[in-house]
């Protein structure tokens, strides 16, 4: 996996490539600054799966946003990807394009 970020005073787009899974959790909540964001998205382009420890950081990036009055966007989802964030009802609790 490999993350790459574009900031822009209040906003960033963390731009994720690979697979979201348990051994990356750690370092995508290394990555996660999120103090003074007010526009969090998350490029998924080119992720073809994610694991529950990935499910568990975007989660709790939303609960952050939601808490701080932000908003969170997921967008270029894979359709399997997608596929999981229906079964698990992320699609009801998050934007996701």
């Amino acid at each position: 996996m490999n993350i790459s970020q574009i900031r822009d005073d209040d906003s960033v787009t963390y731009i994720i490539k690979g697979k979201i899974d348990a051994s990356m959790e750690e370092m995508l909540m290394k990555e996660m600054k999120l103090d003074g964001i007010k526009h969090l998205v998350f490029d998924l382009k080119d992720v073809d799966y994610i694991f529950s420890a990935g499910l568990r950081v975007l989660l709790q990036a939303q609960k952050t946003m939601n808490a701080s009055g932000g908003t969170m966007k997921i967008v270029n989802a894979q359709d399997s990807v997608k596929e999981m964030f229906n079964i698990v009802g992320f699609n009801n609790i998050m934007d996701i394009e």
